[in-house]
């Protein structure tokens, strides 16, 4: 993957009125972000609703998502889950699909396992991988953190290209610090999206860019240039609402503020519910839609 790449998009899953994958909708969200400046995706993470969706559904919504991108950025495809066995076995039929760059394994959830469990989990599922894998560390949603040694043991495995790390700066620093230069690390934290590209990571894995992209775009554009201060600002006009479009179960708030904008992306499936009227009045006050 292009160490320029600095934002990606953790791209959402549209449904239709009948609560199937509308890959219509799909298609007209991915030219948005490609023209906004997404480098890249993730699909299948948190954001694409990947607990509601079966394994057939996941790999028919992989070879679309392919199609669709047809070789313009690379993509990142969830294939993690709190059973090691099930998680290599996913990543093996993920394999067939041409065009998967690589896989996204989350921390196990729900079993909680300790630091060797997770160093366990990780080092069977990459020796047993025919693609390379991306940590993701999220412990809102996985009830486990992954302690910032153990990201750095677990980087010096050649099939381990990066993490996705949803944690502190402190912590994100310690792994830019501790880690080579070949190890990729994204922040999945909007509102660190500047501190980590300061900081030397390579970007986050974005949310907001969905409605956000072009002012990403312009603030890392304005840091590369050492335009500073310019960066800094968009910045800090961005994080109330990039806070925001997490103020509501996600992504309902990032669909709801879609399909304002005309894009069609339907609702969450059970059980994250759409925004009701007063939640949409406040989202959109803050967001400026």
């Amino acid at each position: 993957m292009d160490d320029e790449i600095d934002l990606m998009t953790a791209i959402i899953t549209p449904f239709d009125d009948n609560d199937q994958i509308d890959y219509a909708a799909l298609e007209k969200l991915t030219e948005h972000l490609l023209a906004t400046g997404s480098k890249g995706f993730v699909i299948g993470g948190t954001t694409g609703e990947t607990p509601t969706l079966t394994e057939t559904e996941k790999l028919d919504l992989y070879q679309k998502f392919v199609k669709i991108v047809n070789g313009r950025a690379p993509i990142i495809a969830g294939a993690g889950s709190n059973n090691t066995a099930g998680t290599i076995d996913f990543i093996h039929k993920l394999a067939k699909i041409d065009g998967i760059d690589m896989a996204l394994v989350v921390v196990p959830y729900y079993n909680k396992p300790n630091q060797r469990g997770m160093i366990a989990h990780f080092e069977t599922v990459a020796k047993n991988s025919p693609l390379p894998i991306m940590i993701y560390n999220i412990p809102g949603r996985t009830g486990v953190l992954m302690e910032k040694e153990t990201v750095v043991q677990l980087s010096k495995n050649r099939n381990i290209y990066g993490v996705k790390q949803c944690n502190t700066m402190e912590d994100l620093e310690y792994i830019v610090e501790h880690t080579d230069d070949d190890f990729a690390v994204f922040s999945g934290e909007d509102a660190q999206a500047l501190f980590a590209k300061v900081i030397g990571a390579n970007g986050v894995i974005s949310v907001a860019s969905h409605i956000y992209g072009d002012e990403m775009t312009e603030m890392f554009k304005s840091l590369d240039e050492g335009n500073y201060q310019i960066a800094g600002k968009i910045q800090r006009q961005l994080t109330p609402k990039m806070a925001a479009l997490f103020m509501y179960p996600s992504p309902s708030p990032v669909k709801a503020a879609l399909n304002r904008a005309g894009y069609q992306v339907g609702s969450c499936r059970l059980p994250i519910l759409p925004l009701n009227k007063a939640e949409q009045d406040t989202l959109f006050k803050i967001l400026d839609v």
